[in-house]
């Protein structure tokens, strides 16, 4: 019912770019040259749609159009990599705004001093895993540190993993007798329910070694619930990962499962620029960038990639 609904929405959006296409060659049709501004418009907004519409149909994957969960893990570097990490959690929240998407924070774990050590966005809307594959990767962020007495220039690293949500059983089973469920107190802020209960829940996937815990939510039932979701997410992207190896021996296309080279990085100073490594597309603006501006980016790595399949 979700993936016919969602299918019904991208009918109704070509119905209405035709429509909206017929008002056009009307207008032009009337020769008024007073409306030449308004037309020019038209068309411009027109033109943006099909562009974006023009991608969506690229997709080639079968999860392209699933909601995703994005996670952000703190690399080394203590309080500086743990602020970095809650800046990007920012970054994609005010993304999924701008686009109308329901993002939600699943999990998080905070910092000791500042920022966060990993955090779990469920983001929902149309084709948000398609979208957002292209933030998979080591993100890296170079500036003064305001935590440094002698505000030093520190280089800062996130690891972002984007991961297709899995529906049910349907895309992953998994057994009872499967799992190991571990219960201990919430760490961090949360309200003295949180820290005085055994709410927050550790599951570990025996056969894959996979472990998932969540302790954002004050019910062990809401947490554990959480923690499966994500599991079975998890699970799902092992799968494809595997088939993604696969087809790449078959292909002799090397494939670095570890945390390698960044894809994107962010400098604040001594100059401001934010560059895609694998596209090449940059941008001085990073205050934009960093406030949820990353549509440019990622058509950019969309079309590159339409590129090599091609």
């Amino acid at each position: 019912m979700r993936r016919l609904a969602e299918q019904k929405k991208v009918v109704e959006r070509w119905r209405g770019m035709e429509k909206q296409a017929a008002d056009i060659t009307e207008l032009i049709s009337l020769g008024d040259s007073s409306l030449e501004a308004e037309i020019t418009s038209e068309v411009e907004k027109l033109a943006a749609r099909l562009d974006e519409m023009e991608l969506e149909v690229a997709f080639s994957s079968d999860y392209d159009d699933r909601n995703a969960l994005l996670s952000i893990h703190a690399g080394a570097g203590g309080t500086e990599s743990q602020d970095w990490a809650q800046m990007l959690m920012r970054m994609y929240l005010r993304w999924a705004e701008r686009r109308g998407y329901q993002a939600e924070v699943l999990d998080v774990s905070p910092g000791e001093e500042a920022g966060i050590k990993s955090a779990v966005i469920g983001v929902n809307g149309g084709f948000a895993c398609g979208y957002l594959k292209s933030e998979h990767g080591v993100h890296r962020l170079v500036r003064l540190s305001p935590f440094d007495a002698d505000h030093a220039r520190h280089t800062s690293f996130a690891l972002v993993e984007v991961m297709p949500e899995a529906e049910g059983d349907v895309d992953v089973k998994i057994e009872l007798e499967d799992l190991k469920v571990d219960v201990f107190r919430s760490s961090g802020p949360g309200g003295q329910h949180m820290q005085k209960t055994s709410s927050a829940v550790r599951l570990t996937h025996l056969p894959s070694g996979l472990v998932v815990s969540c302790q954002s939510e004050r019910s062990q039932h809401q947490n554990k619930e959480i923690a499966l979701k994500i599991l079975r997410s998890r699970l799902l992207e092992l799968e494809l990962a595997k088939r993604a190896e696969e087809r790449a021996k078959l292909k002799g296309k090397r494939i670095d499962a570890g945390w390698g080279n960044q894809i994107r990085s962010y400098v604040l100073h001594p100059y401001k620029m934010v560059k895609d490594h694998r596209t090449g597309y940059q941008t001085s603006d990073t205050d934009a960038v960093l406030d949820g501006g990353l549509d440019d980016f990622i058509s950019a790595y969309l079309r590159s990639s339409l590129g090599e399949e091609e």
